[in-house]
């Protein structure tokens, strides 16, 4: 398993096995799951700040969809590339908020699962996603439907990514198992249903449209952004 390469896909698939030489506030993420809420909320009133967004659950679901996009893709690639994928234990995977990818998330296990989208479900949606979404609603009120339909917006754009890598690097065979393994992992009561179609748009929305300035994602359930009221504000500065 090439961690490196896999990385390569892109931003959101590299995953560092060492803290990064610059430093950083990281913790692991099983002591947010276990309460220790302050980082999450650092990073909602971050993103928050940054899109001039007024409504908190907007600055939530927007730093939601990126956390749960590096969860999915970190072991997604691995798992399409070469059959197995890091284990990505809570407790040996750290997260500083404050970061942007690869330098956000640096795990400090060993151990590997195979990848079969039950060890990929466990994985990332019952050992991460699941206490995530808790500990976002208890820094405010958010829909669980949303925090899903991101979950599986994130993970369909995982696919997308690979899916464009593995074919500009000959490697269709990855592209195939990553296909399946989505498709399989897209079948579970949590997900299914949260994009539809053969470009898998997403099936409800991320509230990105609703900060000033905010257009509609590339899979927006969306055709035309709803009318907030927001338009006659000035931008943020």
């Amino acid at each position: 398993m090439d961690l490196v390469e896999s990385g390569s896909v892109g931003g959101f698939f590299a995953l560092r096995t060492a803290p990064p030489e610059t430093g950083g506030a990281h913790l692991p993420l099983a002591r947010i799951y276990a309460g220790e809420d302050g980082p999450l909320t650092a990073r909602v009133d971050r993103v928050a700040a940054r899109l001039g967004a007024s409504e908190r659950r907007v600055g939530a679901s927007v730093a939601h969809l990126g956390l749960a996009a590096r969860l999915w893709s970190t072991a997604l690639g691995p798992a399409a590339l070469y059959g197995r994928f890091p284990d990505l234990d809570p407790a040996e995977l750290s997260w500083d908020g404050a970061l942007t990818s690869p330098d956000d998330l640096w795990w400090a296990g060993s151990v590997t699962r195979p990848a079969t989208a039950a060890d990929l479900r466990a994985a990332v949606q019952e050992t991460h996603l699941v206490p995530l979404h808790a500990a976002l609603r208890r820094d405010g009120r958010i829909s669980p439907r949303l925090l899903w339909g991101n979950a599986g917006s994130a993970l369909a754009g995982a696919l997308r990514e690979l899916t464009r890598w593995a074919r500009a690097h000959g490697r269709t065979d990855a592209a195939g198992r990553a296909a399946a393994l989505v498709a399989e992992l897209l079948d579970h009561p949590d997900l299914a249903g949260t994009v539809r179609g053969p470009r898998l748009r997403r099936a409800s929305c991320c509230l990105y449209y609703r900060c000033p300035g905010g257009g509609l994602c590339g899979d927006c359930v969306f055709d035309h952004a709803p009318r907030t009221g927001l338009e006659a504000r000035p931008p943020a500065p």
